[in-house]
């Protein structure tokens, strides 16, 4: 049974950091596409980061430079490193695995909150 479990949302102030984390099992996140997703409610689900499985990396243009997605094969974990937050990039942030474009092997995380405020 795949499982993606996301950890570290919460509250911050502008200006500040956090690190989401995705934690897998069930599958290898080496062999997958791996990507970071966001959606506000009444808005349709937006992708902030990729990582192929081969390493290469794309940013939204709302993102670049402050955010760093990577991903740790020993730990079988996706990263998202969000630096200089505002208050625009609160929302809920999804994982998401992907294996070679398959509808079937896509797997989702449960969400995690990111609040950004004063």
């Amino acid at each position: 049974q795949v499982q993606l479990v996301e950890s570290g949302g919460g509250l911050v102030q502008p200006g500040g950091s956090l690190r989401l984390s995705c934690a897998a099992s069930g599958i290898i996140v080496s062999f997958y596409d791996a990507g970071w997703y966001r959606q506000a409610p009444g808005n349709e689900r937006e992708l902030v980061a990729f990582i192929s499985s081969g390493g290469s990396r794309d940013y939204a243009d709302s993102v670049k430079g402050r955010f760093t997605i990577s991903r740790d094969n020993a730990k079988n974990t996706v990263y998202l490193q969000m630096n200089s937050l505002k208050p625009e990039d609160t929302n809920v942030y999804y994982c998401n695995l992907n294996f070679r474009g398959s509808a079937r092997r896509n797997y989702w995380g449960q969400g995690t909150q990111v609040t950004v405020s004063s």
